[in-house]
């Protein structure tokens, strides 16, 4: 028992250090552009309307934490998730708050049939 408890605590501060990363909007919208295709740090600030430097700074954390990788390619350097396990959890996180089945859309939708009766 004391070495399951050991294990859990272990991977509790694993977990921790992840969500810490994930707790921001930009970070977790960059993670999101990441989905469907890799990304530039130009086409993830525009998207973002940020600058570039602070998109940078962003991936540089997604990158340390494993959530990111780069690959090159001229003078452009190409983001894409790193991990099926990153795949997954953003997925789960975009489906739950931001999918056409989310419990957000389904309040939105509840709220726009209200007002039209």
């Amino acid at each position: 028992m004391n070495i399951k408890f050991n294990q859990m605590r272990e991977r509790a501060a694993d977990a921790e250090e992840m969500l810490k990363a994930l707790a921001n909007r930009h970070r977790l919208m960059i993670l999101c552009q990441l989905i469907v295709e890799e990304r530039s740090v130009r086409d993830l600030a525009n998207f973002l309307n940020l600058r570039d430097s602070t998109v940078s700074q962003h991936l540089a954390l997604l990158r340390k934490d494993g959530f990111v990788f780069t690959r090159r390619e001229g003078q452009t350097i190409w983001y894409a998730l790193a991990s099926e396990p990153a795949r997954r959890l953003i997925e789960t996180l975009y489906d739950i708050y931001c999918g056409p089945q989310s419990v957000h859309a389904q309040k939105s939708a509840s709220r726009r049939g209200r007002r039209s009766v």
